[in-house]
């Protein structure tokens, strides 16, 4: 299962690497997407993967019967989760807006904003 994990955090990877990589800025936003999914399952993937019983230390005893699940990753995905929401929203209104201004989704054409007007005025 560990394998199987380990080889989809890297097509997650790969795949939003390209994507990000891409003029679209729909594909940009899906690239932010997949690379926050293949870190979540790589922090998941790290924390093991068991099929166990919560984290609980019975009375009179000091630690939790093994196998346990930690919690620690789960709550680090948690805040993950959260995190990544709000980048990808923020991100998504920032294209919109950029859209709105510009005209176009390409971000090719967008840099051929940047560049100063050939006629300047003193």
């Amino acid at each position: 299962m560990t394998v199987l994990m380990a080889l989809l955090v890297g097509v997650l990877y790969a795949a939003g690497t390209y994507l990000i990589l891409r003029r679209s800025m729909v594909k940009v936003i899906f690239g932010l997407i997949f690379l926050g999914h293949a870190a979540n399952l790589m922090i998941f993937t790290v924390g093991r993967l068991t099929k166990g019983v919560p984290a609980f230390v019975p009375e009179g005893a000091a630690a939790p019967p093994v196998p346990f699940a930690d919690p620690l990753p789960q709550a680090l995905i948690l805040t993950a989760i959260v995190i990544g929401f709000g980048v990808q929203a923020f991100t998504i209104v920032l294209f919109k807006r950029t859209y709105q201004v510009l005209g176009t989704e390409d971000l090719d054409e967008m840099r051929s904003t940047d560049q100063l007007p050939t006629e300047v005025k003193s």
